[in-house]
């Protein structure tokens, strides 16, 4: 059985169907985004890295390297907060 294109109802246009939007809102929102990161990324560049990077670096080799300067003393006393005052090592 053929239906006549004349008894058919007109469907509306595209854009007012809300699925339509729904799909296209997406990938658009997703555009808008990425131009607001690329103006971000424009208007605030990263901070450049120190002119004597190099001396500093070391610098904290060497007191890495010699524990007098280190911070071992700020990791024992971070660890003997958290043991129990039984457990802890006594002072001579």
């Amino acid at each position: 059985m053929q239906q006549n294109s004349e008894n058919k109802p007109a469907s509306p246009p595209w854009w007012k169907f809300g699925h339509v939007w729904m799909v296209i809102a997406g990938p658009a929102i997703v555009v808008v985004a990425g131009f607001v990161t690329l103006w971000l990324a424009i208007r605030t560049p990263d901070p450049v890295v120190a002119d004597d990077y190099y001396r500093r670096g070391v610098e904290i080799n060497k007191t890495l390297e010699n524990p007098d300067q280190s911070l071992t003393p700020a990791m024992k006393g971070r660890n003997h907060a958290a043991t129990p005052v039984e457990h802890q090592p006594r002072e001579r």
